[in-house]
């Protein structure tokens, strides 16, 4: 669509949104309009992602107009000060359970007191991504593949984030496009890599003409076949998938995209939209889940995320054990816990509907599987096996 010097940027929102069917996504989204701080925004407004973007929520004094906050929380607000400052989109915002600070979605975006406890296993880079760091931002662990961070900043700064070192609001990240040639000149030299991941913070929160960029780059590279972007943005931001973006993502088809949810709560009538548009475009679309204490780590919560998923064509890939970055020990649960939900998942719904249970090893490992244990002996040319219901089967080689 032309930008004519006469076009108001109303109109150009209206005709933008028109093609995602703007009538539809009103009647969908018209709840937020019952929050107080909320109501007069304008519906194009609220669909517009850089407006979502520019209205995070920042402070305690904005997020207690429609939030009856904890002294937890509270405090917890006036601690996380610096990189990891609290940011809530808007849209998240008028989910969030406004008097129970035992809420899912609130909980992940609310900083809390809690933070500031400091466990004795905590590491300020777990995964040790920093120390496998050839070029600014680019990590390779892994013989075929790399993760390239494009940004530090996130639409929604998740509580429980393992890359807190490095993800927030401060400005100091390394120019981008200076990054972006070093990383693809360094898989350019090694023929070996095959994978790229793009990640961040979140790459969604790029323009689309510098998102483009990256992706070009990669794209342009012999030895890479496939590639992947690793956002919450759909989660988070809805508003970002727009047709814009969506067409422009089609021009380098396959493009893989690894989402991030944790609740079916989250799977709201507005991020489903976003997920459509998405899959209907021919991208496949991945779930990595965390486990986190008090929100999904009951059983039944973790399938009914599962099915979620899969009704908005999201594949779940990944449960991953809550990885002991500084300051999350009130969410992380013991091994046990991840390993009972693999229990209940595992003949008791869909194989699709079953991800893998990982541990990142800390230190760089990497993903480690954890599983139950289904083989109960074995000897030569003899496996003893039990199933789902614990019944015991015997396969001969």
């Amino acid at each position: 669509m032309e930008n004519h010097p006469s076009t108001t940027i109303e109109e150009r929102k209206q005709a933008e949104l028109q093609e995602i069917d703007l009538p539809l996504v009103i009647r969908r989204i018209r709840d937020y309009q019952q929050i107080e701080i909320f109501k007069e925004v304008n519906p194009l407004d609220w669909e517009d992602w850089h407006w979502q973007m520019k209205n995070r929520i920042f402070t305690k004094e904005v997020l207690s107009k429609f939030i009856r906050l904890s002294p937890e929380e509270e405090k917890g607000i006036e601690k996380a000060s610096g990189r990891l400052k609290m940011a809530i989109t808007p849209y998240w915002a008028s989910l969030i359970d406004p008097d129970d600070p035992r809420c899912p979605l609130r909980r992940q975006a609310v900083p809390t007191i809690y933070e500031t406890i400091i466990g004795p296993h905590e590491m300020v880079d777990p995964c040790a991504e920093d120390r496998d760091m050839p070029t600014p931002g680019l990590v390779h662990r892994y013989p075929d593949r790399v993760l390239f961070l494009a940004t530090e900043q996130c639409a929604m700064y998740c509580r429980h984030c393992t890359r807190r070192r490095r993800v927030g609001e401060d400005k100091e990240f390394q120019d981008i496009k200076s990054r972006l040639e070093k990383a693809i000149d360094y898989v350019k030299s090694n023929r070996k890599i095959r994978d790229v991941l793009i990640s961040g913070g979140d790459p969604l929160v790029l323009e689309d003409d510098i998102l483009e960029e990256i992706i070009k780059g990669f794209k342009s590279v012999p030895n890479v076949e496939f590639l992947r972007i690793g956002t919450r943005i759909p989660v988070s931001l809805p508003q970002r998938i727009t047709p814009k973006l969506i067409n422009m993502l089609k021009k380098y088809s396959p493009i893989w995209m690894s989402l991030h949810f944790n609740h079916p709560k989250e799977i709201t009538k507005r991020c489903k939209i976003a997920c459509e548009m998405l899959a209907d475009a021919g991208i496949p679309l991945g779930s990595q889940t965390v486990l986190l204490k008090g929100i999904n780590d009951r059983p039944y919560i973790m399938k009914k995320l599962m099915h979620e998923l899969l009704k908005i064509r999201v594949r779940p890939y990944y449960i991953y054990q809550c990885d002991p970055v500084k300051g999350t020990s009130h969410f992380r649960t013991p091994v046990a816990v991840g390993i009972n939900i693999m229990e209940k998942l595992r003949g008791h719904t869909s194989g699709y509907a079953v991800p893998t249970y990982v541990i990142d090893g800390p230190g760089g490992g990497g993903k480690i599987p954890v599983a139950p244990n289904y083989i109960i002996s074995q000897a030569k040319g003899k496996y003893v096996l039990r199933n789902y219901k614990g019944k015991i089967y015997t396969y001969l080689e």
